[in-house]
């Protein structure tokens, strides 16, 4: 066995040697297949053509976003000319296979770079099955997700595995109390179908009481039960934890005392699905109020502070329970892990095209920032401020005040996840280097 184990090592070690010197292999040809091709003076046109059309098409979006009546019209116009451009300068030189070969080998050396780096889940993350709920309890609100509850006949198949039900009504209800009423009369387990809000809620309690709680991913997009590796596309297979279960502890977010699951958001996003208009029409909405949030005429000026950090005046500030992944532009991919015991904290400030050039090169002295931390607080010029919980809009006390309460909730899960993987891993040199070059130093026997 332990052969076995060893023997996998050096597979996979010497598999991401391999990965990680084929990156570097396509990225050294991304660079020298347009110079054999094209020649220098042309490979730095493309280069200067390539840039130059980059930086405009940024600038453009950012008055896009920030301004209204004919410049929004023309910076459009802008953002849809300069990629046509740039095509048209490079068919004209006769270059454009040029540029499209590089492009398909810098394509290539990300996906193996990808490759080297990704780490498979380990032996450690596969938990014991643990013993029937027997008198398990479930919450579900036949309106989320446009009707989940219904389509997949959750109600029903809940029941036959012996779990009591209650469907949530139009009327407002206290699901926190209708949760701890269950335990107190001898509900072993709680869950949810609904949005991820309510789960939210019903954790709290869950944790609270120390029973186990079961995610059924029966919202509208259902992020927690994403990051638990749940299968969003039939939410009657959540169910399987009932069957046979294995649990997991996470971590669990605080607001002002309030419970979160997920994130909780600030600035502009906050202001816009405050907005009433917002539910019957998003785009619409967020256009209309991005220019005066940009501007700073409307909104609350925020400041930031956590772990000895202060950001002041952004426009969006982002807490969640655990750090999401840093595989796309904000950072707000997925969470590999709930389980760290920190929040993550974003806080995105753009105020001219400048930033918002240095934002798509993630600069960091203005523009995007991603910390972790134990607690963070938000501090607003007025005595109230709206904040995405969940997806749901409150308004809050200020300061508002996030802290992590690490462990506190069991999770049952079904055994076979199929979702559950990890998150794609940020690229890096550094290490793709150490992993082509330098073999790893023999532990002494």
């Amino acid at each position: 066995m332990i052969n076995r184990r060893k023997d996998a090592v050096l597979f996979e070690s010497a598999g991401s040697r391999w990965w990680a010197r084929a990156a570097f292999l396509f990225a050294f040809l991304t660079a020298a297949v347009p110079l054999l091709w094209a020649g220098v003076a042309s490979t730095m046109g493309v280069l200067l053509v390539s840039v130059g059309t980059v930086v405009v098409t940024v600038a453009g979006l950012y008055w896009v976003l920030a301004s209204r009546g004919i410049l929004r019209w023309v910076s459009a116009v802008i953002v849809l000319i300069a990629p046509l451009v740039m095509l048209i300068v490079f068919i004209r030189a006769e270059l454009l296979a040029a540029v499209m070969s590089a492009c398909v080998l810098a394509l290539s050396a990300v996906c193996c770079a990808r490759a080297a780096l990704h780490k498979p889940l380990s032996d450690k993350n596969i938990a014991p099955s643990v013993a029937r709920a027997e008198r398990p309890f479930f919450i579900m609100n036949p309106r989320s997700g446009g009707g989940k509850v219904a389509k997949f006949d959750l109600e029903r198949k809940a029941e036959d595995l012996g779990a009591e039900v209650v469907l949530l009504g139009p009327a407002t209800v206290d699901v926190t109390a209708l949760a701890q009423d269950a335990v107190e009369r001898g509900a072993d387990l709680l869950g949810v179908a609904g949005g991820d809000g309510t789960q939210a809620l019903v954790a709290a309690v869950a944790a609270e009481c120390g029973v186990p709680f079961v995610v059924i991913s029966a919202g509208t997009r259902n992020h927690f039960a994403m990051d638990l590796g749940l299968d969003r596309t039939d939410p009657s297979l959540c169910l399987d934890a009932l069957r046979d279960g294995v649990e997991v502890s996470v971590d669990l977010g605080r607001i002002n005392g309030r419970p979160f699951v997920n994130n909780a958001s600030f600035g502009v996003y906050a202001e816009i699905v405050r907005s009433p208009a917002y539910r019957n029409d998003k785009a619409g909405t967020v256009l209309s109020a991005i220019p005066d949030l940009l501007a700073e005429h409307t909104g609350s000026r925020l400041t930031a502070r956590f772990g000895g950090v202060q950001v002041t005046g952004p426009q969006a500030v982002l807490v969640s329970n655990n750090p999401y992944g840093t595989g796309d532009l904000a950072g707000l991919s997925r969470r590999a892990r709930l389980d760290r015991g920190v929040l993550g904290v974003v806080t995105l400030s753009v105020a001219n095209t400048r930033q918002a050039v240095g934002l798509l090169r993630r600069a960091k002295i203005r523009g995007l920032t991603q910390h972790t931390t134990v607690e963070a607080v938000v501090e607003a010029d007025t005595a109230e401020v709206p904040v995405g919980v969940d997806g749901e809009t409150l308004m809050l006390t200020s300061p508002v005040r996030c802290t992590i309460e690490p462990g506190v909730l069991r999770v049952r899960l079904p055994r076979n996840l199929p979702n559950l993987r990890p998150a794609e891993p940020p690229i890096d040199w550094v290490r793709l280097s150490q992993l082509a070059w330098h073999r790893g130093r023999r532990r002494a026997s």
